[in-house]
């Protein structure tokens, strides 16, 4: 949307157009794009055709609308020039830095221009060549302080034109991306052919990858009554998504929610315990403690190890576990005994005494969380460890497996985990 002024007289210097040092455009702009080509160091490694092209057509325009505002005359049709210039340069990935650092060198160099040309002109009117700006007439005067101000209005005219239009450039082709990527993504999980989207992203897909599924817990914020716990939830998903983006690049692949999801990484791309540094940077991102768990797979056994990295998260859950990092081949038998049929039943079924004593199933369950860490267990449950020791011991004589003995603790973990399971 190009931006409107109504119309305004135009300033004067000693009787002619303050704007005349501008007209001669298709020169001025030559040495300017010679001057940002000099000074401003992004812009020296244009191609030649950029440089004598768009960036030589668009310093045009500027000094078209810096003489048109210092004539009072109608700027819309220049600004619109100017945010489809923007536009363009935000699809090809100029910085908007250097672009607002051209229009700033710029600047200082036509109202150099400007400024140098009506204090010769007042000169010649009469004054003394050595005569300071204070001798220079009063409505002289005021018209270069009406310049200085209109400058300031038409840097604001100029970088909003640029900025707005830049941004919703910009907006536009980070959702044609995400869309893309979410498309590939679930192509991927869902084991669809994937080369066009691929190419269409620019996007190389990995031989094999590291599937992780991560549960994303709710951020106290979001149960505070004063707040919207969705625009919350939000937040903490775009603090994760902009990590992600930060530490990864774009051969990553993401589905998130604000209480999950799945990524996909390729395995050659990052370690065991870099992936562990990953977790830990998004968990700080999301001010929440993420758990997640990882299944390496082939590119064709996504959709698989996608599944089993979700029933294996589940089954952290299930089981209270600390908040982490998992990997499949470390939890590959406590998954094998979440799979249906007559043992699960029967092993889940060891805990059955202990239904009676919800306090010691609690006990149990926490301090096999927890590592066996009798103080810690006792801190979280409020107890003292006198109080645990005596919880674990009754569990031995409830169930007949001691959780002192190593034997007895394997099938009381594996009992848990069973119980978790059963109908």
């Amino acid at each position: 949307m190009a931006l409107t002024f109504a119309e305004r007289q135009g300033l004067t210097v000693s009787g002619r157009p303050m704007s005349l040092p501008l007209k001669d455009v298709r020169a001025l702009s030559r040495q300017m794009v010679g001057h940002f080509v000099e000074t401003v160091a992004p812009c020296g490694t244009l191609p030649g055709d950029a440089i004598h092209g768009d960036i030589t057509i668009i310093t045009r325009v500027c000094l078209e609308l810096a003489a048109s505002m210092l004539d009072g005359s109608n700027i819309s049709e220049k600004t619109g020039q100017l945010e489809d210039a923007a536009a363009q340069w935000a699809r090809e990935g100029v910085p908007i830095g250097t672009i607002h650092h051209a229009i700033h060198e710029g600047f200082k160099i036509g109202f150099d221009l400007v400024v140098s040309t009506a204090l010769a002109e007042q000169r010649a009117s009469g004054s003394a060549e050595t005569e300071p700006i204070s001798t220079v007439s009063t409505a002289d005067y005021q018209s270069i302080l009406d310049g200085a101000k209109l400058v300031v209005e038409m840097l604001d005219t100029m970088t909003t034109a640029v900025s707005a239009a830049y941004v919703r450039e910009l907006r536009a082709v980070v959702s044609e991306h995400h869309t893309a990527v979410h498309t590939l993504t679930s192509a991927l999980l869902g084991g669809h052919p994937t080369s066009t989207m691929a190419r269409e992203c620019g996007i190389d897909i990995s031989d094999r990858y590291r599937v992780l599924a991560l549960a994303i817990p709710r951020h106290p914020d979001e149960s505070n009554p004063m707040l919207d716990a969705k625009v919350v939830a939000r937040r903490k998903l775009r603090r994760v998504q902009a990590e992600l983006a930060t530490r990864c690049d774009d051969t990553v692949l993401s589905l998130l929610s604000v209480d999950g999801g799945t990524l996909l990484i390729p395995a050659d791309d990052i370690t065991k315990g870099s992936l562990k540094e990953l977790i830990g940077h998004l968990s700080r991102a999301a001010r929440v403690h993420i758990t997640a768990t990882e299944v390496t797979a082939a590119t064709d056994a996504v959709p698989t190890a996608a599944d089993q990295a979700h029933e294996l998260l589940d089954m952290v859950a299930r089981l209270g576990s600390v908040p982490g990092l998992y990997h499949f081949d470390e939890l590959a038998l406590e998954y094998q005994l979440t799979r249906p049929g007559p043992a699960r039943e029967q092993l889940g079924s060891l805990l059955d005494p202990l239904d009676e004593y919800p306090e010691l199933l609690e006990t149990l369950q926490t301090h096999i969380a927890y590592n066996l860490n009798r103080r810690r267990t006792a801190r979280l449950l409020h107890v003292h460890t006198n109080t645990v020791d005596y919880r674990l011991k009754r569990i031995g004589q409830l169930t007949g497996f001691d959780p002192a003995e190593a034997s007895g603790l394997w099938r009381l973990r594996s009992a848990l985990v069973a119980r978790t399971y059963r109908r």
